[in-house]
C-alpha cells in the first residue's frame, strides 16, 4: 500500500511491506518497477566490513544490502548513493542511514570509505525493460562498469575493498577494469544456479592498491530440488557470512 512516512509529509511512493533474512529485517520496497532480488543480500554477506569501518553501497536502491550488512555487522558505519531520488528517499526511510541522491560520477562525500559494494547495471541498453526505474537499475552501456569502478576507487582508502556482482559473461571486462583502476588480489566466487550447471553470476571482490594473486573461491550452489540449498539459506535467510 502507499507509504506514509509521517503526518504532513509527502508519501515516498507506492510500496509493499515485507522482510529480508527470513523475516528478521523489515523492508519496504516499490510496489512496481525494480524489485529486490537476492543480489544485495549476497553482496552484504560477501563484504568484509568490521564494526567501526565505513561502507558505501553504490546504487543502493531501497537499501536491502545495507540492511542485511547492518544485521550481520552491528556497529558498521554505512551509507549509500542512489541516482533515483525517490528510491534514495525510500532507502533513507528503510535504513535511517545517510543515503545520497546523486550520480556516482559526480559524488563527492568528503570522506573515504573502507569498503564499497555494488550491483552495477549490466543489461544491454537495447533490451526491453518494463518501466523507467527498472531500466535505470538494470541497463547500461558496456563502458559503464569501468566508469563505476574508477569512481568507486576514488572513494576508497588505500587497501579498501570493492565487492560487486556481475554476470560471468562480463568477467573479462570486469577484470580489465579492475586492473585499470588500481584494484588487485581479486577473489571470484561463482554462483551456480544448481549443482552441475554453469554459473551465470559471480561475486567479485578486489582490494585497492593490493599485491597478490587472484583467487577462485569455492562458490555457492543456490538451488536444489526443493528450493534454496542449505548453504544458500544460511546466507539468504539466516544472515551468515559468505
Amino acid at each position: 500500500g502507499p507509504a506514509h512516512p509521517g503526518r504532513g509529509r509527502r508519501k515516498l511512493m507506492d510500496t509493499t511491506d515485507g522482510t529480508l533474512l527470513g523475516g528478521r529485517v523489515p523492508y519496504r520496497q516499490p510496489a512496481t518497477g525494480y524489485r529486490t532480488g537476492i543480489e544485495p543480500v549476497l553482496l552484504a554477506a560477501h563484504c568484509p566490513a568490521k564494526p567501526g569501518q565505513c561502507v558505501l553501497e553504490v546504487g543502493c536502491g531501497a537499501g536491502a544490502g545495507l540492511l542485511c550488512l547492518l544485521h550481520r555487522v552491528p556497529g558498521v558505519l554505512a551509507g549509500g548513493v542512489e541516482i533515483d531520488p525517490a528510491m534514495a528517499a525510500l532507502a533513507r526511510h528503510n535504513t535511517g542511514l545517510p543515503i545520497h541522491a546523486a550520480d556516482l560520477m559526480h559524488f563527492a562525500p568528503g570522506t573515504l570509505y573502507d569498503h564499497a559494494m555494488a550491483n552495477p547495471p549490466w543489461h544491454d541498453p537495447m533490451s526491453t525493460a518494463p518501466d523507467a526505474s527498472r531500466a535505470l537499475a538494470k541497463q547500461a552501456a558496456p563502458a559503464l562498469l569501468a566508469q563505476w569502478l574508477a569512481a568507486i576507487a576514488r572513494l576508497l582508502r588505500p587497501r579498501g575493498t570493492v565487492t560487486i556482482v556481475i554476470p560471468t559473461a562480463q568477467l573479462t571486462r570486469a577484470a580489465a577494469a579492475l586492473r585499470d583502476t588500481g584494484f588487485a588480489a581479486a577473489a571470484l566466487t561463482p554462483l551456480w544456479p544448481r549443482a552441475g550447471h554453469p554459473a551465470k553470476l559471480m561475486l567479485l571482490r578486489a582490494t585497492k592498491g593490493a599485491r597478490g594473486p587472484d583467487q577462485l573461491m569455492p562458490g555457492l550452489v543456490l538451488h536444489d530440488g526443493t528450493g534454496f540449498t542449505p548453504a544458500a539459506q544460511a546466507i539468504l535467510r539466516d544472515g551468515h557470512v559468505l
